[in-house]
């Protein structure tokens, strides 16, 4: 159990090295851009890849699903969660949304932040009161999609395809989303049949929120400097 912390502990040390949570990579970037047209099995591709292998994302879907153990309850926040996400998507690329993409990081941060106190009581135990997770989990869904939306706007063209592409996109983020959530979900049912899992579960949220507010505060300085 002490070699899976410290793994933890390693991999949200290497997240903190990474610019921004939301970039395409300069391939990725290039090659969006030289698309013409609708491109359905493109934006499914990098819509999948970069949900699977964006970190922000993944470390808030872990804390939400973290000590949920009733499926349908896994189904209903992950569910509030792709709402929210979809809909910011979506309307920020459609209307052009401008938002600094380093504030829409720094709260996705926080909010990484916010489910990993909340899943150690912290709440309960320094106010005496807890949030509704529901409206938390679909108000910081709102905010990983536009943080996406920023991004993505920057690349796909609005003169031909752009509702194809968009909704191609998108529909990968959540064909992604499940296959991550899936992985998290095996990686986690085996951890929590481990006798150490109660006495490593308040630590591993320590360890998750280290890594929000690693993204926050690196994000806030970024915007401070831009």
């Amino acid at each position: 159990m002490r070699c899976c912390l410290s793994l933890l502990f390693v991999v949200l040390a290497c997240y903190a090295q990474v610019s921004s949570a939301h970039d395409l990579s300069g391939s990725n970037a290039a090659y969006v851009e030289s698309l013409s047209g609708p491109a359905v099995g493109a934006f499914l591709y990098l819509g999948a890849k970069h949900m699977f292998t964006g970190y922000d994302h993944l470390l808030f879907l872990f804390g939400v699903i973290f000590f949920l153990y009733r499926s349908r309850d896994i189904i209903l926040y992950v569910t509030l969660f792709t709402l929210g996400h979809s809909i910011t998507l979506m309307l920020g690329v459609w209307q052009n949304w401008t938002v600094s993409s380093h504030l829409v990081d720094a709260i996705i941060g926080l909010s990484i932040v916010y489910k990993a106190f909340e899943n150690i009581g912290g709440f309960r135990s320094m106010f005496g009161f807890e949030p509704d997770t529901r409206i938390a989990v679909f108000v910081f869904g709102l905010c990983h999609g536009l943080g996406l939306a920023t991004k993505l706007q920057e690349y796909i063209s609005r003169e031909t395809g752009l509702v194809t592409n968009l909704l191609s996109f998108n529909v990968g983020v959540e064909l992604g989303q499940i296959a991550a959530l899936m992985v998290l979900l095996a990686l986690l049912i085996a951890w929590r049949r481990l006798p150490a899992f109660e006495s490593s579960a308040y630590l591993a949220n320590l360890a998750i929120m280290t890594g929000g507010f690693t993204l926050a505060g690196y994000q806030a300085v970024g915007y401070w400097l831009a």
